[in-house]
């Protein structure tokens, strides 16, 4: 933190409490509670998803990757919407298109309406995307990093939260179960963020339109060395993110031999764990910078995800889970430096642009981590994903001071 003690601490809850900027800040914390929790139900569920639709671990693995890679094919759109309409309208306008789609998931009769919904359900969350970050930025001069590691960190307590209720609904009735007991969180979230958040935070946007003129516009505006750089760092650690928590559960129960309900129980401890990691990486980035902290964050990762597939006692399993949850430190390290680095008149649609790069790519993950793990090298997958989190540690030497 920028200070130490319980003095500092009370120093910043009023800062990022002053003015009314709280509850914004609640407001797009918890929309991102449902929206990110959300998406992690759906690896926590995989194992009854499977026998439902009769899927391969290649084929779950895919439904994985079709959700990260329609999230990501939303980003730059829902930044140029955010920069247009406003963002705390596309906030809105993705949470209730996002209830609707995980409603039709817990109707869906057939392997491709279950795809088809969960390809939107991802498409319509790519709103609250970008916009949350401009939001958060532009109201937070000096606590933005720690604005959004909170507002992160409500992410992963609905990863550590929803995915378990999902497991016991599912385990106590029914996998669908599971899915449509939020649809009425998420039209109860609508309106919070209709009530709390202004519709335009941010005035003076050159990005008006989806066209290719505004297409080059964005992409001349992120072409700068630090922000491509940053930009590499995450799409290794996010690809990593992406293959574990994907296949976490599945590979817990496949490979480890635990039930499925402990298998759940680990994967919402790895969230209730990045609870803390997020807030706490976006504070050390405001107080030592983006590179030092980006290193602990890719050493541990690494470190956790190569000794894994080496543990077979369910207490080094809790123990590397806890570990293993640094990995979620990235993003407000690397988000907060490219948010202030884009120009100010295309920060919403230059950062969706860059989103829909970094989550597509590591969209795939999922893919070849379960088409790995069909041919018996499940371990060999794992051991894959720490390598490639240390590459992410060699591009870190080359990220600039902020």
């Amino acid at each position: 933190m920028q200070s130490v003690g319980v003095g500092g601490v009370r120093a910043v809850v009023r800062d990022l409490w002053s003015d009314g900027r709280g509850w914004i800040l609640l407001g797009v914390a918890g929309g991102w509670f449902l929206s990110l929790g959300l998406r992690l139900v759906f690896p926590a569920l995989l194992p009854s998803i499977r026998e439902a639709f009769d899927l391969g671990l290649t084929a779950a693995g895919l439904l994985i990757t079709v959700l990260w890679v329609a999230y990501a094919l939303g980003q730059f759109p829902g930044g140029v919407i955010g920069d247009r309409v406003g963002e705390g309208n596309a906030l809105v306008v993705s949470t209730l298109v996002s209830g609707t789609m995980i409603a039709v998931v817990a109707l869906s009769n057939t392997a491709f309406v279950l795809f088809l919904a969960t390809a939107l359900f991802g498409f319509s969350t790519a709103l609250f995307g970008p916009a949350r970050f401009t939001i958060l930025s532009s109201i937070y001069e000096e606590r933005d990093g720690t604005a959004i590691g909170l507002t992160l960190s409500a992410g992963e307590a609905g990863n550590a939260i929803l995915p378990v209720v999902a497991g016991l609904l599912a385990a106590a009735a029914s996998w669908r179960l599971g899915f449509g007991a939020t649809v009425p969180l998420f039209v109860l979230m609508a309106v919070v963020l209709h009530r709390v958040v202004p519709g335009k935070v941010t005035e003076g946007s050159a990005v008006e339109s989806l066209s290719l003129s505004t297409f080059g516009y964005v992409a001349r505006g992120i072409a700068q060395r630090s922000i491509l750089i940053v930009t590499g760092v995450h799409v290794c650690l996010f690809a990593v993110y992406q293959g574990f928590t994907g296949f976490y559960p599945t590979y817990l129960v496949e490979v480890k031999g635990l039930s499925p309900g402990l298998a759940a129980g680990l994967f919402g401890l790895f969230f209730a764990s990045g609870v803390a990691v997020q807030p706490i990486a976006g504070a050390g980035g405001d107080r030592f910078g983006t590179r030092p902290t980006l290193y602990v964050v890719c050493g541990v990762s690494t470190l956790s995800l190569a000794a894994l597939p080496f543990l077979d006692e369910l207490a080094g399993i809790v123990v590397v889970t806890v570990v293993a949850s640094s990995l979620v430190g990235a993003t407000p390290l690397t988000q907060t430096f490219l948010v202030n680095a884009l120009p100010a008149d295309m920060k919403g649609s230059g950062l969706g642009l860059l989103r829909t790069g970094y989550i597509a790519l590591g969209a795939t993950a999922p893919l070849l981590v379960g088409a790995v793990a069909e041919r018996g090298f499940f371990d060999g997958a794992f051991l894959g994903l720490a390598a490639l989190s240390g590459i992410g540690i060699l591009l870190t030497v080359l990220v600039p001071d902020d």
